[in-house]
């Protein structure tokens, strides 16, 4: 066999065939043979599978109705006021973390969306409260 013979049944291969008798009545009637029957246990149990999805659609929404009324801890961090520690040696850092904190603010009112400005003035008045712990420790 050569090259060209070989070319030629494979071209041959490349055609359609047409099976010699319906497939599909035998498959369709093999999956309804497969196919198990609803049982009693899958009726009763659809009543509460309905009731714990609509409990917890319920639950779901109440959950994201409380977030979007509640106060965010951002807006009592905008108006916080100004602090001067005590103890001298810590005025430095409470001028910086204030001078911080009034520009995180007004980042915020250009982009109040922006969820690495919110993690940006959390982290500050973390600072801020660890450097207020400082002056009672000293003072």
């Amino acid at each position: 066999m050569n090259e060209l013979d070989y070319l030629r049944q494979m071209r041959s291969l490349n055609r359609p065939v047409t099976p010699h008798r319906d497939l599909w009545a035998s498959i369709d009637a093999r999956l309804d043979e497969a196919r198990p029957a609803t049982t009693t246990r899958h009726r009763r149990a659809r009543p509460w599978m309905m009731a714990a999805a609509i409990a917890g659609v319920a639950v779901l929404g109440g959950g994201i109705g409380l977030h979007l009324v509640a106060p965010t801890p951002i807006d009592d961090m905008a108006v916080a006021p100004a602090w001067k520690p005590a103890d001298p040696r810590l005025a430095g850092a409470a001028i910086q973390l204030d001078a911080t904190r009034m520009e995180l603010n007004q980042a915020m009112r250009e982009a109040p969306d922006s969820a690495a400005l919110q993690r940006l003035l959390l982290r500050t008045e973390r600072q801020r409260e660890r450097l207020r712990n400082f002056d009672k420790q000293a003072g």
